[in-house]
């Protein structure tokens, strides 16, 4: 079987113009590499900083990224694209105009004989009660209803300065908490109680993430394109994290290397 990919937390239109377009390149340079064999691509959320639909206008830009994706469903490839807590206003365009499937929470798959949770990652597991909160009201109909009301210039750049203290705007580099605080990981060990599952795949938490769990189970974060440029791929046998155009790694991979290299040969 041809591959499949996983990509998220492109964060496009943070934190500024110049910065986005080198960024919104660099990730078309990177689906021009994998389209040869690429089968299925999920991006796993937050593609977009921020992302709203009204009747008859979307946010402008990201050009580039939006044709090429139309180029890669016009050939075949099945594109899924998950909501993430950025870009979770997206409506019927991306499926209408480029073919790709819209997730709006977990979705579950097999493919090569391994069962796959997907999921953005954002409202799962123990503790940000506040957000929770808030993602239920950012949701709601009502709510995207009342935001449709305000013309898209007041709305949209709202929005965008918004954006602009978002953490995704700074870049920050995030620190691995340990498998027993890692919320994510905390959720997936909950789950793997009611059903087997080969693979869970999170966007969201900004860390490259490759976390081995019990019953044989596997938690992979996709990390993001702001500074490590990560992804995860599936050939059919085995799924593996890895790096585009970047030789920065997470804190915990250098650690394991420097582990590696120390043990003396036997």
């Amino acid at each position: 079987m041809k591959n499949i990919y996983f990509a998220s937390d492109f964060h496009l239109g943070t934190p500024g113009r110049e910065e986005s377009r080198s960024r919104e390149r660099r990730i078309v340079r990177w689906l021009d590499s994998i389209r040869p064999d690429c089968a299925e691509l999920f991006l796993m959320g937050d593609v977009f900083d921020f992302w709203f639909e009204y009747e008859k206008v979307i946010p402008k830009g990201f050009a580039r990224l939006q044709g090429k994706l139309a180029e890669m469903s016009d050939a075949g490839i099945k594109i899924w694209f998950f909501k993430g807590n950025h870009d979770m206003w997206v409506r019927s365009y991306f499926t209408e105009e480029l073919g790709m499937q819209i997730v709006s929470d977990e979705l579950v798959i097999e493919r090569g004989g391994k069962r796959f949770y997907l999921h953005h990652g954002d409202g799962l597991g123990p503790g940000d009660s506040k957000y929770k909160f808030l993602r239920k009201i950012f949701r709601s109909p009502l709510c995207q209803w009342l935001f449709a009301r305000v013309h898209p210039n007041l709305g949209i750049g709202v929005a965008n300065a918004w954006s602009r203290h978002s953490r995704a705007a700074g870049a920050k580099e995030e620190v691995y908490l340990g498998k027993a605080r890692e919320w994510l990981a905390i959720y997936a060990e909950e789950i793997l109680q009611q059903q087997h599952i080969d693979y869970f795949i999170f966007g969201h938490r900004h860390l490259p993430l490759d976390l081995q769990l019990s019953r044989g189970s596997r938690y992979v974060n996709t990390g993001e394109w702001l500074l490590y440029q990560s992804y995860a791929v599936f050939d059919g046998t085995e799924l593996k994290l890895c790096f585009f155009e970047s030789d920065k790694r997470p804190g915990w991979m250098q650690e394991e290397s420097n582990r590696t290299a120390a043990k003396p040969a036997l």
